[in-house]
């Protein structure tokens, strides 16, 4: 092992004009336009012309209008969202009860945010969806006490 190599000691000054990888000329100075287009002053005046921007031939001044701010209120007489259904219908039966419990926050969503019709679809299909579960669920609950009584 060469010593002079040796993490322990100080390495040698680096001399950036022997390294050939390096180019010998230094790069080219950075130009704020690019080539082809007219060089850009901060203090060089708008130009008036034929082509300019500005207002109309007849307009004096710019009216904007005040911004409109929509806010929603919840509803006051909410649509029922049967959500202490869902969750019983989904502790009976897992994987089917997420469909109803899906739908039963939905419906507390829109109810929240004032979508009336909106809520009312979600509530109606929260509703069916947990029938169907139920009828499922319970199809299956008769069919398990046959087979274990016979």
């Amino acid at each position: 092992m060469d010593p002079s190599k040796s993490f322990s000691h100080a390495p040698e000054a680096w001399n950036s004009s022997e390294d050939p990888a390096l180019p010998a000329t230094p790069p080219p100075a950075y130009e704020y336009n690019p080539p082809g287009y007219p060089p850009f002053l901060p203090n060089q005046p708008v130009p008036q012309g034929l082509y300019t921007q500005g207002p109309y031939s007849g307009q004096s001044d710019v009216a904007v209008q005040p911004a409109v701010f929509v806010t929603t209120a919840p509803l006051t007489s909410p649509v029922p969202d049967y959500l202490g259904y869902s969750i019983f219908i989904m502790l009976c039966c897992f994987p089917l009860g997420i469909v109803g419990l899906i739908y039963s926050c939905s419906t507390r969503k829109a109810n929240y945010s004032g979508q009336r019709e909106l809520a009312e679809r979600y509530s109606k299909t929260a509703l069916i969806v947990n029938y169907i579960i139920s009828g499922i669920a319970l199809v299956i609950i008769v069919n398990v006490i046959i087979v274990i009584a016979i």
